[in-house]
């Protein structure tokens, strides 16, 4: 299974992300956790245009279905503001998306994609607006089997 954390900068994905790895692995189970920041240190793709974004995402994406394939469970926090990019992945891989937003201002506005695209259907929605990361953790967890 590949849990998919997407949403602006600075809205709780990694710190939502890192919760449901925490209580994952608190059940015994082995999680691998793909965030975007980290990739992008890894890589050195200092590139935020469409081309840069896209090409973060396709190698979150490959990580996360490879591990996949060898029966792994990932936790992917990414911006990922490319909707059919997502949509696609949703299409070949087992992914659990969700949706990650508020309307606090927390510091990273700077880095907000202006061209994010939120997802449709087939999500999570979790407002982190006024939650905790354990009632922000909760909604997802009440919508998935884990």
């Amino acid at each position: 299974m590949i849990y998919w954390f997407t949403g602006q900068p600075g809205h709780g994905k990694t710190t939502l992300a890192k919760a449901m790895v925490a209580h994952l692995e608190a059940q015994g189970l082995v999680v691998h956790h793909v965030d975007g920041d980290d990739l992008r240190a890894l890589t050195v793709n200092a590139d935020y245009s469409r081309m840069g974004r896209e090409n973060n995402i396709r190698k979150a994406q490959t990580i996360a279905q490879f591990l996949q394939s060898k029966g792994q469970i990932v936790v992917v926090s990414l911006v990922a503001p490319y909707r059919a990019l997502r949509e696609e992945f949703k299409s070949r891989a087992t992914v659990t998306e969700v949706y990650v937003h508020t309307t606090e201002l927390r510091g990273r506005e700077d880095k907000h994609a202006s061209d994010y695209e939120p997802p449709l259907e087939g999500f999570i929605d979790v407002d982190t607006t006024s939650k905790s990361v354990e009632d922000a953790l909760g909604v997802v967890l009440e919508q998935v089997q884990v």
